[in-house]
């Protein structure tokens, strides 16, 4: 039986299949040929454009290069769940660019100048604005506002990475019957949460316990959903 499909869809399917066999191969190798425990481990992924000449232009129908390794992880200090962590807010601001926005590409240079704004070892993270000045994400995270016991998180669709771990925080909070909305987010709003939350696949969910000199409670919501993702298999959630 013949399957109708738009040519367009089919090549997509094709070029899918063939990507997600080339990254299960990288992924098989490298953890294989790693000397670093691949029960804590970080995996990264680099998927580039291959080699081309000079210039921006892409030959089309190039072929791609996939780039994986493994690094040993550091657990953060049970502290910073209990307790939660400080936070800043970042002078530099993310530009808004919806092409590109969501997307988790190697041109990090908004974050690395956000990031180098402070030396104090005790912020663990800072929060960006975009450039209308609405809240997007940490340097290295995504962030989360509990409301009335329902989450909110900001729009990505302008700028930011829309991270792993900020989609399984939606899925779970779905799957507790936990209310998430999308949905840009102000800085007068940021300034006045009452509990904040930080996700990343290295850390899971961290509570805010400080921003810049406000204080922020941990809440029960935020307790609920280290709950989840722990019992879910993240055992780097201590609760």
């Amino acid at each position: 039986m013949g399957i109708e499909a738009p040519a367009a869809d089919l090549l997509a399917s094709t070029i899918d299949s063939a990507l997600e066999s080339a990254l299960e191969s990288a992924l098989e190798f490298t953890s294989r040929a790693s000397r670093i425990d691949p029960n804590f481990a970080i995996l990264k992924l680099v998927v580039s454009a291959g080699q081309t000449p000079r210039a921006y232009a892409r030959a089309p129908g190039g072929s791609a290069s996939v780039y994986a390794g493994v690094f040993p992880s550091e657990p953060l200090p049970s502290a910073c769940y209990v307790d939660g962590v400080r936070v800043r807010l970042c002078n530099t601001r993310l530009a808004r660019q919806p092409q590109l926005a969501g997307i988790k590409t190697l041109n990090r240079l908004e974050q690395v100048l956000a990031r180098n704004e402070w030396r104090d070892p005790e912020i663990f993270e800072g929060l960006c604005l975009d450039t209308d000045g609405f809240l997007i994400c940490g340097t290295m995270s995504n962030v989360f506002l509990v409301e009335n016991k329902s989450l909110v998180t900001p729009d990505l669709s302008h700028a930011g990475v829309a991270g792993i771990m900020r989609r399984v925080v939606i899925e779970t909070a779905a799957e507790a019957g936990i209310d998430c909305v999308v949905r840009p987010v102000s800085r007068e709003e940021l300034a006045t949460a009452g509990e904040i939350f930080l996700t990343n696949s290295q850390f899971g969910i961290l509570p805010v316990s400080t921003l810049a000199d406000r204080a922020t409670t941990p809440g029960e919501t935020t307790r609920a959903l280290m709950a989840l993702l722990r019992d879910k298999g993240m055992a780097e959630i201590a609760c």
